[in-house]
């Protein structure tokens, strides 16, 4: 039986419209997104199977093209669309951690690094800068690859400040590895680039290591 033929109270557009997406499971959110499903499987069905497949949201979201691409029923096209989507929550989370300062706004900073890095599957190196009144001003992605004091180079990223007349600035990278605790070397860089962009009067508020779901936070720590 397809949804069209389903009760309205239980299709899961309709009641996205009623009682708003949050009441919605992972499964008919995506049933949603996919609009159809296949000859004898219904929409919801296929979401489940997806879910099943990938075993997780976060897997499925991260899943290479090659492999959304093995479940029948997707194909290039679906997997656009849904990087599409991705890319847009990343833009809007941008967009209000731009209209208020990332310190009273907190989660908003970990959610977008989240959405922005979480899914990547090497470890990227990324700074957002502040102004004088910790307005973001711009947030770049500055190295690539596994994390060292030879990769991560600290003229770099105070060329980088400087560019942006920057104030003050939030560092944050991933561990594709799935484990956000800071290594050794997380320590050294932290406390590297914090020195280097203290001569320029460049204050880092924050070291963030972000991995899947977890999110470490130096400051919280007490280790900045």
């Amino acid at each position: 039986m397809g949804i069209a033929d389903w009760p309205e109270a239980l299709r899961p557009r309709e009641r996205l419209i009623a009682l708003g997406a949050h009441t919605l499971s992972d499964a008919e959110l995506l049933a949603i997104f996919l609009r159809t499903g296949l000859p004898g499987c219904s929409a919801v069905e296929l979401a489940q199977r997806m879910l099943l497949h990938f075993g997780s949201l976060h897997a499925l979201c991260n899943a290479a093209l090659h492999e959304f691409c093995k479940l029948p029923g997707l194909g290039p096209a679906k997997f656009a669309q849904l990087q599409a989507v991705l890319e847009l929550a990343r833009r809007t989370t941008l967009e209000e951690i731009k209209r208020e300062s990332p310190l009273t706004n907190t989660l908003a900073v970990q959610r977008y690094l989240q959405l922005r890095l979480a899914t990547l599957p090497y470890e990227s190196f990324t700074v957002i800068f502040l102004n004088a009144k910790h307005y973001v001003i711009a947030c770049e992605e500055l190295f690539r690859g596994t994390l060292t004091r030879a990769q991560v180079h600290p003229r770099e990223v105070v060329r980088a400040a400087l560019h942006c007349n920057a104030a003050a600035c939030i560092l944050a990278h991933n561990h594709p590895s799935g484990e956000a605790f800071p290594s050794s070397q997380d320590h050294e860089i932290t406390h590297l680039l914090s020195d280097a962009l203290g001569l320029i009067e460049v204050r880092v508020l924050d070291h963030l290591i972000v991995a899947g779901r977890q999110i470490y936070s130096f400051i919280e720590h007490g280790e900045l």
